[in-house]
């Protein structure tokens, strides 16, 4: 603790009211022993005494400050001695500076990683009061918007491992704080600080803190980003203001921040795309940041938030990736530090390690946005020096955040039907993916598992290494997490993986899976799922002897399934995929007769032929013209029960629909009775 810094100097004309065994207890706090540390809480004790004058209960604020500036386990034993709530009393009194030391202190607390944001929360009437101290100084602005940033976050509260903390009264994540904040007037009470007329400094850090404060409150918030637009200080609109804030002669935190609250706005879908502030000035600004001109902190937020930026729009992507050369530049992102062996101090090579990991998380993250969709851009993303042996090695590094990104980078380029084709095969980019997949955390699985989906595709020549590497075991238990994402992709990959597949596969999947796991999918109540599982279904049972074999296996539990569904509340999409698999089983040489004595399916196959719906008349009918289909063994006996059924009087009328599919498949069924 001897190295702790003391944010104002420390009057020892105040300190000496203390007497002399509490003068013991401030010595205490500077003690390198944490159980001595920990003795220091009279110092609390003192803050809270309304007996103590003003001026040593803000020199305690102030000395509590200083060491919260110094270890996460000081700041733990601070909150383990409750120093929130006694801080927070504090700002009850009427003397200004001790306000201001307590807000300060509560600052230099909550800046902490270790401390919960939620603590903020615990009484409803802080929040209130916090707003009515915005108003008393330039201090008291900057350190509430401060606390404000710092408790407003997009991530759940973990236990930190402290003793004693007051169960926070509100729900722990971010979309809630924003809400509480908003609904307190945050919005209108800081608005009008980004136009402060003080002195340059004070005038830099108050605006700084309002920025930040926006930032936060509009990030994956439509609401605060919908008023934001419309608010409006001095007779100009907050989102001129930002654009304002972006100009070169601004200073760099101001010109990100800025753009970070346009960006958000813009992706809460307050701002359009297309809008000029967006196209013209933001998206310019963060590819400025991305030159290696600007300090290493700077060039990582601008490319993570041009990534946000542009994740979901085609067309920002394209202009991004014809501005000032980014492709290239964030090639630079790769290429620090330059020589890591040749550093020999231990905390100068860890300080580099972490920069170096921070540039290649967000190169990563920036080029997976950059090459979302379009064919071009991804071409031009892997022509670019080494990428897909960064991106191997990305998905080996140590940093877990580095090797998300670069599955992240990975996924994205792997919508490429050319890319699947050359540089992934080229590469063997399923080695190192399928490494990634085992015993990954639930995130980077979600990404890892839809790339697998990807290089599982019919015309990518990494499919068959990947099953020889006993992919279907993987996936097969991915279909029965709890988690949605992983359901979807789990059973995705396996329908791409059984598109055309051998038989051996086929059985191989329905064996991984078990008939129990199949059915609880087909009952799953996400309709991905259920659309992917039947796609899963149908690509099994495709070419006879597989159509056959599966439903001399599963044929009963396949037609309870199908029976379920057709007579279930499911969209047309799901019925329709139903039937189809219905006219696969009809298209086999001997599963057919599932069908055919099956007189309720082929109710159900009648009621369908007469549908309102197109779609589901016509996927009837594919089931009616394999029955009947007279060059087959027993065509004449299924065309005279379908007969009786009076399908041929429906086919009469159906070869007289105005849908000229629906017509042409009525006459083809009915040539074949006339055979």
């Amino acid at each position: 603790m001897a190295s702790c810094v003391l944010e104002a100097p420390l009057r020892m004309s105040v300190l000496s009211e203390v007497t002399a065994s509490s003068r013991h207890y401030v010595d205490r706090l500077f003690d390198l022993d944490p159980q001595k540390v920990l003795q220091g809480v009279m110092l609390l004790y003192l803050l809270q005494q309304e007996t103590s004058s003003t001026e040593l209960r803000t020199e305690c604020a102030v000395v509590l400050g200083s060491l919260a500036m110094g270890t996460e386990n000081n700041v733990k034993s601070l909150l383990d001695c409750h120093i929130i709530p006694a801080l927070l009393q504090g700002l009850l009194s009427p003397d200004l500076k001790f306000i201001e030391a307590c807000l300060r202190c509560l600052r230099t607390v909550f800046i902490s990683p270790v401390t919960p944001e939620d603590l903020l929360y615990t009484d409803a009437t802080v929040i209130s009061h916090l707003m009515a101290l915005l108003s008393r100084s330039r201090y008291t602005q900057e350190y509430i918007c401060q606390i404000f940033s710092h408790c407003c976050k997009l991530q759940h509260w973990h236990s930190c491992g402290f003793k004693s903390l007051p169960q926070p009264l509100l729900c722990a994540n971010g979309p809630d704080h924003q809400t509480i904040l908003f609904n307190h007037g945050a919005v209108q009470n800081i608005a009008h600080l980004l136009v402060s007329t003080s002195y340059k400094y004070v005038f830099t850090q108050v605006r700084m803190q309002a920025l930040k404060c926006f930032s936060v409150l509009a990030f994956e918030n439509p609401q605060v980003s919908m008023t934001l637009v419309n608010v409006s200080v001095d007779g100009e609109l907050l989102p001129q203001i930002f654009v304002k804030m972006l100009q070169r002669d601004k200073p760099i935190e101001m010109q990100l921040t800025s753009a970070k609250c346009l960006t958000s706005m813009c992706r809460a879908g307050a701002i359009r795309t297309d809008d000029s502030c967006i196209v013209l000035k933001t998206l310019p600004c963060l590819v400025r940041m991305c030159s290696k001109e600007r300090l290493l902190e700077e060039r990582v937020e601008g490319a993570e938030t041009l990534a946000y930026l542009i994740e979901t729009d085609v067309e920002l992507q394209r202009i991004a990736s014809i501005t000032d050369h980014l492709i290239v530049m964030l090639a630079d992102y790769f290429k620090y530090p330059s020589s890591v062996s040749a550093i020999t101090d231990i905390k100068r090579l860890d300080h580099d390690l972490k920069h170096a990991h921070e540039l290649r998380q967000a190169a990563f993250k920036l080029y997976a946005s950059l090459g979302a969709n379009d064919e071009d851009i991804r071409k031009k993303i892997i022509e670019t020096e080494n990428m897909m042996d960064r991106i191997v090695n990305g998905l080996s590094e140590s940093s877990i955040k580095v090797r998300l990104a670069a599955v992240r980078c990975l996924h994205s380029l792997s919508r490429s039907v050319q890319q699947l084709r050359t540089s992934f095969q080229d590469h063997a980019v399923w080695k190192p993916l399928m490494k990634v997949l085992q015993n990954a955390p639930n995130e980077m699985l979600v990404v890892a598992s839809s790339t697998l989906c990807n290089l599982l595709l019919e015309f990518s020549p990494s499919k068959e290494p990947i099953l020889e590497s006993g992919a279907i075991e993987l996936l097969c238990s991915l279909t029965q997490s709890e988690n949605l994402a992983l359901r979807v992709n789990g059973i995705w990959a396996l329908m791409n993986m059984a598109f055309q597949a051998e038989q051996k596969i086929k059985s191989d999947i329905l064996r991984g899976l078990s008939t129990e796991q199949l059915f609880q999918l087909l009952s799953d109540s996400d309709v991905n799922v259920l659309m992917k599982t039947l796609g899963l279904l149908r690509n099994l049972l495709s070419t006879r002897p597989h159509i056959d074999h599966i439903m001399s296996t599963h044929g009963k539990q396949i037609m309870q399934a199908v029976t379920l569904i057709l007579e279930g509340e499911h969209n047309i999409e799901v019925k329709e995929q139903t039937l189809c698999i219905l006219a696969n089983i009809a298209d086999g040489t001997t599963a057919k007769e599932l069908i055919m004595t099956n007189d309720d399916i082929l109710q159900k196959i009648k009621y369908y032929m007469s549908h309102s719906n197109a779609k589901l008349q016509l996927a009837a009918m594919f089931c009616i013209s394999n029955l009947i289909w007279n060059e087959e063994e027993g065509s004449q006996e299924r065309q005279d029960k379908l007969r009786d059924m009076g399908i041929v009087d429906i086919l009469h009328k159906l070869s007289q629909s105005s849908d000229p599919n629906l017509c042409d498949k009525a006459k083809t069924a009915l040539q074949q009775y006339l055979a």
